[in-house]
């Protein structure tokens, strides 16, 4: 352990009373991280991240490094552990390919408004932008990287360290959640210096929006006959789902609950829809409220509406609202506080609704028996459900059952269920999946794969082995990248190219790995393994042989 030594400043100092320590760049790094709660980080060594690894042997009883095999992974397991948490996922990675390793995932969480600290390394700090090729040197790191994060900053000083932290806890939490990414060279991390740390980042203040729009949306609410909420992440990124919970149930407004925004409603409550009820009530809603989504498919898809309806938008970011859409009041607001603000304001109106409850739930009836009818993606993804507790975290992928289960799949609890937003990111589920786990150890996670996606991570499988990650892994199998085989069939007159696979024997692969392997070949032998592997807790992978299934979108309408 590297001594270090405690100062307190003179009198005439600005500091006067401020505590200092000399350590090094790392130390300064580290216990940064510790003071901002910072308890696991996924993260992978190298040459640059030595003096930060060094710290991080020290302080092991606050701080678990999980090592995964690929930069990619660290930052999707630190996306899991965001967002199935609420709190900052952290990830540390090598410069250069290291972090150009890390992008895809980013920009996931950069969609997914997700809360991660990507920390990166950098070359010699005197050298950075020479050019003289050295290792894992690329032109403008920063600026590049700012193309999938919020922030990005560097510190050339330890000094500089607490302070680029504290910027960056404050970065990620202020306004729009993502990721912010900040680099050290490793000179920095290596050197010593009289540093002066800092407390936690003071979290920000929530704000319910300009009291005159909270009036305005209020009154149209209150008038409206048929109002309609159609709520997104940000509602659960914000904490918010007692609040949507609360104004829904006195307006007896039915919530659309996006991809993302699942689990903001139990499915349990009449209030409650999917997508597909969403598309039925559009049409006759008169006044809109959407919340915490960029409302991009009722503005775009061929279901949804037209110009001239009756819309408020409610956003933390005011760039998103009338984006998609434009709106007819505009709330720039975190969403537990706008949300809260509404209620109340809604409330005070007096008005006391009649219970649409019987009307809901007939319409879900439909809508349930609608989404059974694409066949063999419902069957698999129910019999999931069936096997899980309430509280069990589901983690979808860009798969056939993943995109079933994107529509109709039930969700009981907030963060409970995670997709890659818009950025469609194959691959990410399983890595995320991870994540999620490392976050809630005594919780089922469950891991939804095509082996195409797989295939990408399926390295993982021994960080699943080296650090105990229980996660039920789901892998269905058709040798294909099975959406591009269909297009390839349907819309090119079966002119197949590059969407074939050559799989492993999956149980083999698992055996090969130290992990418990099953197979199941119908949905009801899924829904015994899934219970199985509930109760054992240990690292599993199901192999789900599947062949081919409908097209999801043409059975449901949606395209």
């Amino acid at each position: 352990m590297i001594e270090t030594r405690e100062r307190r400043a003179t009198n005439g100092s600005a500091a006067a009373g401020i505590v200092t320590r000399e350590m090094t760049g790392g130390q300064a790094l580290v216990a940064s991280l510790i003071a901002n709660g910072v308890d696991t980080l996924f993260a992978l060594p190298g040459v640059q991240l030595d003096g930060a690894f060094d710290a991080l042997y020290e302080e092991q009883d606050d701080i678990r490094v999980i090592h995964p095999r690929h930069e990619q992974a660290a930052a999707y397991m630190a996306d899991g552990y965001a967002r199935t948490t609420g709190k900052v996922g952290a990830c540390m990675v090598v410069p250069g390919p290291g972090l150009l390793n890390a992008t895809a995932a980013l920009s996931t969480a950069y969609a997914c408004n997700s809360p991660v600290l990507c920390v990166t390394g950098q070359i010699q700090s005197d050298l950075i932008e020479f050019g003289r090729g050295l290792l894992h040197e690329i032109p403008n790191q920063l600026g590049m990287i700012r193309s999938v994060t919020k922030h990005a900053e560097r510190a050339t000083t330890p000094a500089e360290i607490p302070g680029l932290v504290d910027r960056a806890f404050t970065e990620i939490r202020s306004g729009r959640q993502r990721p912010v990414e900040i680099e050290i060279p490793p000179d920095t991390l290596f050197a010593a210096a009289d540093v002066e740390l800092l407390s936690a980042a003071d979290l920000p203040e929530r704000f319910a929006g300009d009291p005159e729009a909270l009036d305005r949306a209020a009154e149209l609410l209150g008038r409206a006959h048929r109002p309609l909420i159609w709520s997104g992440g940000g509602v659960l990124g914000s904490g918010a789902w007692q609040e949507l919970r609360r104004l829904a149930t006195l307006l007896q407004a039915p919530v659309v609950m996006t991809a993302n925004g699942k689990g903001a409603l139990s499915v349990r409550d009449p209030l409650a829809q999917n997508i597909l009820g969403g598309m039925e009530l559009l049409p006759e809603a008169d006044v809109i409220l959407a919340v915490g989504t960029r409302f991009v498919d009722p503005a775009t898809a061929k279901w949804g509406f037209g110009p001239g309806r009756t819309v408020i938008q409610m956003d933390i970011d005011a760039d998103e609202i009338g984006r998609n859409y434009p709106v007819t009041v505009g709330v720039e607001a975190d969403a537990k506080a706008g949300l809260a603000a509404l209620a109340d304001l809604v409330q005070c109106d007096g008005t006391k609704r009649d219970s649409r409850a019987t009307e809901l739930e007939a319409l879900k009836q439909g809508v349930d028996a609608r989404g059974r009818a694409v066949g063999p993606q419902a069957e698999y993804a129910l019999a999931i459900r069936e096997a899980l507790p309430d509280e069990a975290i589901v983690v979808s992928e860009m798969t056939q059952v993943g995109y079933w289960t994107n529509f109709a799949f039930p969700v009981y609890e907030p963060r409970t269920y995670i997709t890659p937003g818009y950025q469609g990111t194959l691959g990410y589920g399983f890595p995320t999946a991870l994540g999620a786990k490392v976050a809630h150890p005594d919780r089922p996670v469950v891991s939804i794969n095509g082996d195409g996606g797989f295939g990408f991570c399926l390295n993982e499988l021994s960080t699943m082995v080296r650090h105990n990650i229980a996660t039920i892994t789901i892998v269905f199998t058709d040798d294909a990248f099975g959406n591009v085989r269909r297009i390839q069939q349907e819309q090119f007159g079966g002119r197949t190219i590059a969407s074939d696979l050559l799989n492993p024997d999956f149980l083999k692969l698992a055996d090969a790995f130290g992990l418990s392997g099953r197979r199941a070949e119908s949905p009801a032998a899924l829904r015994t393994a899934v219970a199985e592997s509930v109760r054992a807790n240990e690292p599993t992978l199901i192999a789900v042989p599947i062949g081919p299934v409908p097209n999801p979108w043409t059975v449901l309408g949606v395209r």
